[in-house]
C-alpha cells in the first residue's frame, strides 16, 4: 500500500494510552475525521500492535523502526520482513530518538524496496537529506531534534530552509516526497509546512497530548486541506 500524497503522520511512539485497545480507539477516532473531512492520515503505532493495527484500520500505518540484514540471532530485533509481514507500508529510518549510521539507512533503505514499503528516513539537514538521497528513498522527514515536541515548526521559524530542502528534493531525486516533522503543533503549522511545499507533516506529542483529539485532528485536516484545495 502506498502512502498517500499529501498526508499527516500521527506517531503514537510509546506514549501511556496509546497501546493495545487504546491505540485502536485512537485509529478509529482518526479514521472517522478522515472520512468526515477527506484528508488522509497515517499512524505510527506502537511496534508491538504493528500487525493488529494494520489488520483492524483502514488507515495505513508505518513501523516506527525496524532492522535490515539476517536477525535470526539478534534478540529483540524487529527485521523489516517482519513489518512488511504484518501489514506496514512503510518504516521509519534513522529517526532523531532512534539514529543510524550512513551504512545501515542504506540498508534499511534496501531493505523496504525489496519487501515493497516505503522507507521514511528523517534527515537533519540539507546536506544529509543530499547525501541520503543517494539511496532512493521513498521520503525525507526534515527535522531538526530541537524542534520536537517544542510546539513550533521550522515551517514557522525558517519557511525559507523548508523551501530550499524542498527545492534541493525536487532537483535532485525528484520522486523523492518531503515530509517536515518537529514541532508541528496545530493547524496554522500544518498549512505553513504545506505552503513551503511539503509533501506531508509528522506530529506525536501535539495529538497525543491534545486535551480534545478530535477537535486536533479537525484542525489539522482543515489546514492541509486548505493549501491542498488551493493548488
Amino acid at each position: 500500500m502506498a502512502l498517500p500524497d499529501p498526508h499527516v503522520l500521527i506517531n503514537f511512539k510509546a506514549y501511556d494510552g496509546t497501546a493495545a485497545r487504546n491505540g485502536l480507539s485512537l485509529l478509529e477516532q482518526i479514521s472517522t475525521i478522515q472520512q468526515r473531512t477527506g484528508a488522509s492520515f497515517v499512524v505510527a503505532p506502537q511496534i508491538a500492535d504493528l500487525s493488529l493495527s494494520a489488520k483492524e484500520s483502514d488507515i495505513p500505518v508505518i513501523a516506527q523502526v525496524a532492522t535490515a540484514g539476517n536477525n535470526r540471532t539478534h534478540n529483540g530485533r524487529v527485521p523489516i520482513q517482519t513489518v512488511a509481514a504484518s501489514g506496514a507500508a512503510g518504516v521509519v529510518v534513522n529517526h532523531p530518538e532512534n539514529e543510524s549510521s550512513i551504512r545501515t539507512i542504506e540498508r534499511e533503505i534496501a531493505a523496504a524496496k525489496t519487501r515493497g514499503i516505503e522507507s521514511i528516513v528523517c534527515v537533519n539537514s540539507i546536506e544529509m537529506g543530499r547525501a541520503v538521497l543517494e539511496f532512493g528513498p521513498d521520503w525525507l522527514l526534515f527535522e531538526r531534534p530541537a524542534d520536537i515536541a517544542s510546539g513550533t515548526s521550522m515551517a514557522e521559524t525558517a519557511p525559507e530552509r523548508v523551501e530550499q530542502f524542498v527545492s534541493m528534493v525536487d532537483e535532485k531525486e525528484p520522486d523523492t516526497r518531503v515530509m517536515l516533522g518537529g514541532g508541528i503543533s496545530d493547524g496554522k503549522a500544518v498549512a505553513e509546512a504545506f505552503r513551503c511545499g511539503v509533501d506531508a507533516v509528522g506530529a506525536a506529542s501535539a495529538y497525543v497530548d491534545a486535551d480534545n483529539k478530535e477537535a486536533w485532528l479537525s484542525e489539522v485536516a482543515n489546514g492541509m486541506n486548505a493549501i491542498s484545495n488551493n493548488q
